[in-house]
């Protein structure tokens, strides 16, 4: 109940920053109200727009958030926010870090960017903690993974033709902070853009090799080659050597899972065939671009990289000199660059303390996916090898990028939580159907 109070107060804050005229307010009210009674009456049709549009973060809060507010609001009030799906540890952590950082507003600088900062990251992990309960079916399963696909296939399809041909709107779409050389799809980062085709690349993959039992994608050979061409391609262009990294961090989890499982070997194989087929898509379209130099120019070491780790260094520092860190999203105030990093940016923000809670939650999800991983857990289909390896990528993108307030970071956190819930919940069905059995059989 306090964390939906937080979030309440999120939406009023949100709303509080823009200056608008009556008529706008009027129309968004109107508009915050059919949502609403959407929510309520379709409720499963709301949350697929949620997720239909997290493709596109341009700005904060983004409409996702405002669908996924109206949607987790309705959710609480009537009866379907389940907390209990959420292993323990988890509860723990979120809500020793949620009131580590109102200590830490004590030594903010800017209140306003404190609290703007705060609302985000409680709508973000109560978002996590919702998703994990929601998360109940196959049907559920199969909407949010067809709809990540479409979402990540049309971005990357959009964002790379965009980048490589004088389209309409071409401004728009490449609208991001790199000037419109990087593609980054309807994301305002670049850098944001390639990490979230991964995770839907791994499902995609996974589901290709036939690791679960539940077949949620049905697609022919050569079309889940192309759809994991066009992942990879959006990956590549949007020129994010943190992404790059991520993929091949994901991949390599995939394959060492199924490599363990019975018939490793082969899936592994087949595994390798489609990554084969779907490189030699992308190392045509970059052959026919030119873009080769461009690849060699990313991978080496940036003019700017020297000012990240000059910032990553001062983070550290300000981390020690302030028990409870500075305040959330105070870090600008004392750095003209980011931090570039989930983990010192929260030691800046919160303290040791708040490192070693990320720290802990990082860790913790890790086991849950490694063990959901080993024993052979899938979620409904989504499968366990996919989602620890999109984990472990995100774990290394948030050494070299702040991760915090990615939406798709904390979405694949849920899955795994969810995953973990599943498995019990299955277990508990098995043991009482075979004590009712021993119990049929047993003589009168």
């Amino acid at each position: 109940m306090a964390c939906l109070c937080l979030l309440a107060l999120a939406l009023a804050f949100a709303a509080s920053r823009f200056q608008v005229s009556l008529a706008l307010a009027v129309a968004g009210g109107a508009l915050l109200c059919a949502l609403t009674v959407f929510a309520i009456q379709r409720f499963d049709s709301a949350v697929l727009l949620g997720l239909l549009l997290m493709g596109f973060v341009r700005f904060q809060p983004a409409p996702t958030d405002a669908v996924f507010a109206v949607v987790m609001l309705v959710a609480a009030l009537t009866g379907r926010f389940r907390l209990s799906r959420v292993p323990p540890v988890i509860r723990l952590i979120v809500a020793l870090t949620l009131g580590l950082q109102v200590a830490s507003f004590v030594d903010a600088v800017e209140l306003k960017e404190a609290f703007q900062f705060f609302f985000i990251t409680v709508y973000l992990m109560v978002f996590a903690l919702w998703m994990a309960g929601y998360l109940d079916s196959e049907r559920k399963a199969r909407t949010l993974v067809l709809a990540w696909l479409w979402v990540g296939v049309l971005s990357a399809i959009v964002s790379v033709a965009a980048l490589l041909l004088p389209l309409p709107g071409r401004s728009f779409i490449l609208g991001g902070l790199d000037g419109g050389v990087r593609a980054s799809g309807l994301f305002k980062d670049p850098n944001v853009f390639g990490p979230f085709l991964v995770p839907i690349a791994m499902i995609v993959i996974e589901q290709r090799i036939g690791l679960n039992r539940v077949r949620l994608l049905r697609m022919r050979p050569l079309a889940s080659t192309l759809v994991l061409g066009i992942l990879v391609a959006g990956v590549l262009f949007s020129w994010s050597r943190a992404s790059w990294g991520n993929f091949c961090i994901a991949i390599t989890v995939v394959f060492a899972v199924s490599s363990v499982r019975q018939g490793g070997s082969r899936r592994t194989l087949r595994a390798i065939a489609v990554l084969f087929g779907a490189l030699s898509i992308l190392t045509g379209i970059v052959a026919a671009t030119g873009s080769f130099s461009f690849i060699e120019h990313r991978a080496k070491l940036q003019s700017y990289d020297s000012k990240r780790f000059a910032a990553q260094d001062l983070g550290w520092e300000i981390g020690w000199k302030h028990p409870l860190g500075v305040g959330p999203g105070q870090f600008q105030f004392y750095s003209p660059v980011e931090v570039h990093s989930a983990y010192l940016d929260t030691m800046s923000q919160s303290g040791p303390l708040g490192l070693a809670l990320w720290v802990a939650l990082v860790i913790a999800t890790l086991v849950i996916g490694l063990r959901n991983a080993l024993m052979g857990r899938d979620l409904y289909g989504i499968g366990s090898a996919a989602l620890l390896g999109s984990w472990c990528g995100l774990v290394f993108n948030g050494a070299v990028v702040d991760t915090m307030h990615w939406r798709h970071m904390w979405l694949v956190a849920a899955l795994i939580w969810a995953s973990a819930a599943h498995s019990r919940s299955t277990s508990r069905r098995s043991a009482q159907v075979r004590i009712g059995a021993v119990g049929a059989a047993a003589p009168a």
